[in-house]
């Protein structure tokens, strides 16, 4: 009786969350620029990070090429990390590519420090950040600055989508960073936690320095993205914004194996324990206590099948609970096609929040080819 009463506390408590998600994601307005130019032109720095992408950064770069917002107002920054392929070779060979190299070696974050180096040779007035194996629209960087002059923003998260194949891998991938992308326009657009993906970030350069830019953070291995923007949130409460419009969709790739996917959901989750934003520890461990509580159903079936039952009637509501959020997302995205296999993935959803959330929380993990911590 007290695991049924456990069970049926969490359930209600993660129903009432995702709902505040879904609700939360409805009630953020689509953002569409008119056709004229931008009443007030804001100067724009990209800062790419780079290492060993010398197959994916092509891509982006001929995609800023295409841009819509006039080139004379943007700049592309390239910090090469360190890369043992031909990344240098291929930036070299786009004009107009400003190509950085990392010199500072024996980090635990190369990343934050890739992105503050771009900082130091920015000359814009918005830093946009993104990854190099991303690729967005030709209107990204005009949205962009349409919103910043809008809402005077400070930081702006913007939404990523997934490309994938047909693998199992791959579209479980792409689903499950639709609905992290979905909770991230809720909370922010609510106010209620600084969430944001590195990917598809732009902030004033003012800002930055004002903040100091990575200090205090700058031993964490990722946070790059959230930890910075709480910073900026501390102090600039009211210009923090999410931009919901598909013109400002990122697309990125999907991890190759299930070593990398595991490792870079590892990445993510380490940073929670570091987290000023004293906001997300509820959250996080009431999602984490709720999905502990399927391999605790299963394992005490073997001792009384009636365990079995209950785990099947909670994954019936979990997947309920949370298939309005996943539509309603996936139709932003216009992955509606994916929503049959919401319900076949639950299992392996709970089973990677699990083991990713915990090994987090525990020593190393390798990324880009390094361990760290």
């Amino acid at each position: 009786m007290i695991l049924l009463l456990i069970c049926g506390i969490l359930f209600l408590c993660y129903s009432l969350l995702v709902i505040y998600f879904w609700y939360g994601w409805k009630s953020v307005p689509l953002f569409t620029p008119d056709n004229n130019d931008v009443k007030t032109p804001v100067t724009i720095s990209v800062i790419i990070p780079a290492r060993n992408e010398a197959e994916n950064i092509a891509a982006l770069l001929e995609a800023l090429q295409k841009q819509t917002y006039p080139p004379g107002l943007f700049e592309i920054i390239v910090v090469d990390d360190h890369s043992t392929d031909n990344t240098a070779v291929v930036v070299k060979n786009f004009g107009g590519v400003k190509l950085v190299s990392l010199q500072a070696d024996d980090l635990n974050s190369y990343k934050k420090r890739a992105v503050e180096t771009g900082v130091v040779h920015a000359s814009g007035e918005l830093i946009v950040c993104t990854d190099a194996d991303c690729v967005p629209g030709p209107g990204w960087l005009r949205v962009i600055a349409w919103f910043a002059a809008e809402k005077k923003a400070t930081f702006i998260a913007a939404p990523v989508v997934i490309n994938c194949n047909s693998s199992v891998l791959q579209i479980f991938q792409a689903m499950d960073f639709m609905i992290l992308q979905a909770i991230t326009g809720a909370v922010v657009h609510n106010k209620k936690l600084s969430m944001s993906n590195g990917a598809n970030i732009a902030y004033t350069r003012q800002a930055f320095y004002d903040v100091n830019g990575f200090s205090g953070i700058d031993s964490i291995a990722s946070g790059d993205d959230m930890l910075l923007m709480y910073k900026i949130w501390k102090q600039y409460p009211g210009e923090v914004h999410y931009l919901k419009s598909k013109e400002a969709i990122v697309a990125t790739r999907p991890q190759e194996t299930w070593k990398a996917f595991f490792n870079q959901r590892i990445r993510w989750a380490s940073k929670a324990a570091r987290y000023e934003d004293k906001r997300f520890f509820p959250v996080l461990l009431l999602v984490y206590l709720f999905n502990l509580l399927f391999p605790v159903l299963f394992a005490a079936g073997f001792f009384c099948y009636h365990y079995w039952l209950y785990l099947a009637a909670l994954l019936g509501g979990k997947t309920m609970v949370e298939l309005p959020l996943f539509i309603s997302a996936a139709a932003f995205f216009d992955k509606r096609g994916s929503a049959p296999l919401f319900f076949i993935f639950q299992p392996l959803h709970i089973l990677y929040t699990v083991i990713s959330g915990f090994f987090s929380q525990f020593g190393k993990y390798e990324w880009k080819g390094r361990r760290v911590r």
